[in-house]
């Protein structure tokens, strides 16, 4: 079947996750960020993940914010930062303002005028979805903003995945699943979505049961995708 629904992750994907300690070691007041932002901002990422699996597999939910401080407080102890509750709260504070990826919001638009139906599907909270969303202004090319928390369990879990056939009464077959995170489009292959994994960083494929359906080094060409 044709696609009619394109669906994207959202941190990672739309938004970029380093953007808040890149812009941190750009401020004056954090000169001691400067050296170290890039492994902060990674350590940060993937502690985040972590935690999401380990209560996914626990059955121990909290929202996607309480995972993100502690994700972050690990990443400024490994960093012997953990002492300056300063540059904690201002991590944060950028957190809720991530920058899109410059292609996003003309690839948006496109779909758009495409025909598409266009969502986030993420394991965000709505309160945190909404404020990147504000400030990324990509509100009006999105018909939806998907969160985990209407299910109370993080990505792949498939519950996750049926949000979308519940929301837009589409087949599998008919979605375009985006995501810069392998495992998730991993997940979403084998839930039954074509899938598309942004693979920014060149990293090899997660080996897993399934794989992506397209590699893309970033979004501009999910518009001509979705018409194939």
């Amino acid at each position: 079947m044709p696609i009619t629904t394109c669906v994207f992750d959202a941190y990672g994907t739309l938004f970029d996750v380093a953007a808040a300690a890149r812009q941190a070691a750009a401020e004056p007041e954090f000169p001691h960020l400067q050296d170290s932002w890039v492994e902060l901002a990674n350590h940060w990422r993937l502690k985040q993940l972590q935690y999401t699996w380990l209560r996914a597999i626990t059955d121990a939910h909290c929202d996607f914010w309480q995972v993100t401080q502690d994700g972050l407080d690990w990443a400024l102890e490994a960093a012997a930062l953990a002492g300056d509750p300063k540059l904690r709260q201002r991590l944060l504070d950028l957190y809720w303002e991530l920058q899109a990826y410059a292609e996003v919001p003309a690839m948006l638009a496109a779909l758009k005028e495409a025909g598409m139906n266009t969502a986030i599907l993420s394991n965000g909270s709505p309160k945190m979805l909404d404020g990147a969303v504000q400030s990324a202004g990509i509100g009006a090319v999105l018909d939806d903003v998907l969160s985990v928390e209407s299910v109370g369990i993080f990505k792949p879990d498939h519950r996750v995945y049926d949000l979308v056939g519940q929301r837009f009464d589409c087949a599998r077959d008919e979605v375009l699943f985006v995501s810069s995170n392998g495992w998730d489009a991993a997940g979403a292959s084998g839930y039954g979505f074509t899938t598309a994994w942004v693979n920014r960083a060149g990293e090899p494929v997660d080996r897993l049961p399934w794989t992506p359906a397209h590699i893309l080094p970033n979004l501009i060409t999910i518009p001509d995708l979705a018409k194939r």
